[in-house]
């Protein structure tokens, strides 16, 4: 019986990782949630940063720069530990390809 909910727990865990990387939208939706403070795609009407356009591994180590407490913030640090590493490894790539 042990070995039956194994096998069953490692099947689920593997669909879920196959439902992340066929979504074409991934990235976008994930990304989505920054727009409140950096505007809709990343393009910045305030007076926060923009992230269109700006290099992906710069735009990925700030991000895990926060979530580690390595980089101060008032939010960011809050924000960016509720995303997988993968997970910000797309958003990054995201708005990396925005211009």
């Amino acid at each position: 019986m042990k070995l039956k909910f194994a096998l069953a727990t490692v099947c689920a865990l593997a669909a879920g990782g196959l439902a992340h990387a066929q979504d074409p939208n991934l990235a976008r939706n994930l990304a989505a949630t920054c727009a409140n403070c950096h505007g809709t795609n990343g393009k910045s009407v305030g007076g926060m940063d923009s992230l269109a356009g700006e290099p992906r591994d710069k735009l990925l180590q700030k991000m895990l720069d926060f979530k580690s407490g390595a980089k101060p913030a008032s939010i960011m640090h809050q924000i960016s530990k509720g995303y997988t590493d993968e997970q910000l490894e797309l958003i990054a790539a995201y708005f990396a390809a925005q211009k």
